[in-house]
């Protein structure tokens, strides 16, 4: 197969990264920190780039979109992750939600909610996880009884990214308990200012904001709300996670913090253990292999196949990777790898990419979720 990403590849890289130098500063980590100014700037430069129609670039024009292909977003996914991602939390919406909906939802939805991603105007998040329901989301409890012509909601979510920044949330709720696993869960999308619904951080180590707890009490919603079919949001689950498995390109951050540390090093590099140089070279390779992996998904994707197996694989290769290139950075460059605060080694890039990657088998659904989904294609479902 051929991946090469188009001739405009290049210029469009190009553009981002003048974009990026202009609005982004040199030791942005995120818009997950103590400091709210790094959220408002990652908005402001949402904002930037859908003016330019690059936010939503892959997405058709009828929904806001710039009408280019799943290459060119390829290319946005690729530049903003490898500088810790300047469009915040808005890539959720980007890179599932809008394409779930245009998929999934209705004709008053696809109005609704999509001119608003695109423009850089909304954040969501994911109601998926509870406490004894993380990677098995049919055992959820959380349960949606029907009231009148809608629902009333009950339950607890968990892990919920961005819910303390949200104005929406894709719920998932079990709207029938004694349905198959495939026919139980509902989706449905739900205002974070709806009453009933509760949020509350969850201190960590990714820093403030990433991990929320979601409460629903009493929580109504109605035959508009939902996302897909009644008993049907197993398979709207299922292509929204083949799209976020490799919506995010954490391969691009590794490339790009493995080229930085040679360079900062400088003259030190050739005074490092052999033994680290080389695996500083299996890194580098586990990269790229990484990457062709992730564009073999992409191009399922672009022919309106995307497939769990192959999104799993590419997943698996991208977290492992992620997280064997956090302990060669941090052994590299020693105890100042500890500092945190921006004016350590790489304005604290080693120790933000560390902590995150600690949490990279398991977001998005666990590795041996992961590699459970690739046996049983190799088995034919047994």
């Amino acid at each position: 197969m051929d991946y090469d990403l188009g001739p405009d590849a290049e210029a469009l890289r190009t553009k981002l990264r003048a974009l990026i130098a202009a609005h982004i500063p040199d030791d942005f980590l995120g818009a997950c920190t103590d400091d709210p100014e790094d959220l408002a700037l990652t908005e402001r430069f949402c904002k930037t780039l859908a003016a330019d129609n690059l936010l939503a670039l892959a997405w058709p024009e009828e929904f806001g979109g710039g009408g280019g292909d799943v290459w060119q977003q390829t290319v946005v996914r690729e530049e903003m992750w490898a500088h810790h991602e300047p469009r915040g939390p808005q890539y959720m919406g980007i890179n599932w939600v809008g394409p779930a909906i245009m998929r999934h939802g209705s004709d008053v939805q696809r109005g609704k909610h999509l001119p608003p991603i695109a423009d850089g105007e909304v954040i969501w998040c994911q109601g998926f996880s509870e406490p004894e329901a993380g990677s098995d989301l049919a055992s959820m409890r959380t349960q949606a009884t029907v009231d009148g012509d809608g629902w009333v909601i009950n339950g607890q979510k968990v892990w919920t990214s961005y819910a303390l920044m949200a104005q929406w949330c894709v719920l998932a709720a079990c709207t029938d308990p004694t349905a198959s696993a495939s026919r139980r869960i509902t989706l449905f999308l739900l205002p974070m200012d709806r009453a009933g619904v509760t949020t509350r951080g969850i201190p960590s180590m990714l820093g403030p904001h990433h991990l929320n707890e979601l409460f629903l009490d009493n929580v109504r919603v109605g035959p508009d709300d939902v996302l897909g079919q009644v008993g049907g949001g197993w398979r709207v689950i299922k292509d929204a996670l083949a799209y976020e498995r490799v919506g995010i390109a954490r391969y691009a951050r590794c490339d790009s913090l493995l080229a930085r540390l040679r360079e900062s090093l400088g003259d030190e590099w050739d005074r490092l253990p052999g033994g680290l140089r080389s695996r500083w070279v299996r890194a580098m390779i586990d990269v790229r292999v990484a990457r062709l992996l992730a564009y073999t998904a992409v191009a399922q994707q672009e022919s309106g196949q995307p497939d769990d197996a192959t999104a799993s694989i590419a997943r698996i290769a991208t977290t492992r990777t992620d997280q064997s290139v956090a302990e060669l950075l941090m052994e590299a460059v020693g105890p100042d790898g500890l500092e945190g605060d921006r004016h350590a080694v790489l304005h604290g890039a080693v120790d933000d990419h560390w902590r995150y990657a600690q949490a990279a088998t398991v977001a998005s659904g666990t590795i041996e979720v992961q590699r459970m989904l690739v046996a049983r294609s190799v088995l034919g479902g047994r």
